[in-house]
């Protein structure tokens, strides 16, 4: 297990993270610190248990909001799937009837050369 330090709002913390997990770690770190600044720019110094507060909020805003958009484009993509299969429902079932067609074309086409194959042969029409 990886160590490292964060510093939020002026002052380090120490944290454990799983080791590989450090970049990371102090990128949200950076960003929470961030939001934290944001904040003291904002409302100018209304304490340290304040502003980690707000800034906790605003995290929670921004996932809520990304929850939101990602439940939004889930159900997108299982309208696109369902219309993707009543697509592929819909081309089997016309493949389906152009095979028909084109047997009964073919029947057609096949009955007509044989009455033109014996109209040839006996000289008369068929």
């Amino acid at each position: 297990m990886a160590q490292i330090t964060v510093t939020i709002n002026g002052k380090s913390f120490r944290m454990a993270c799983d080791d590989g997990e450090e970049d990371r770690l102090m990128g949200l770190a950076g960003r929470f610190d961030g939001w934290i600044n944001e904040l003291k720019g904002a409302f100018g110094e209304i304490g340290d248990q304040r502003l980690t507060v707000m800034a906790g909020i605003m995290a929670t805003d921004r996932v809520s909001e990304l929850e939101r958009k990602i439940s939004a484009l889930e159900e997108e993509l299982a309208a696109a799937k369902q219309q993707q299969v009543a697509a592929l429902d819909n081309m089997s079932q016309n493949e389906q009837e152009l095979s028909k067609a084109v047997n009964l074309a073919a029947a057609r086409i096949e009955s007509l050369a044989d009455g033109l194959t014996k109209s040839l042969r006996t000289g008369e029409p068929s």
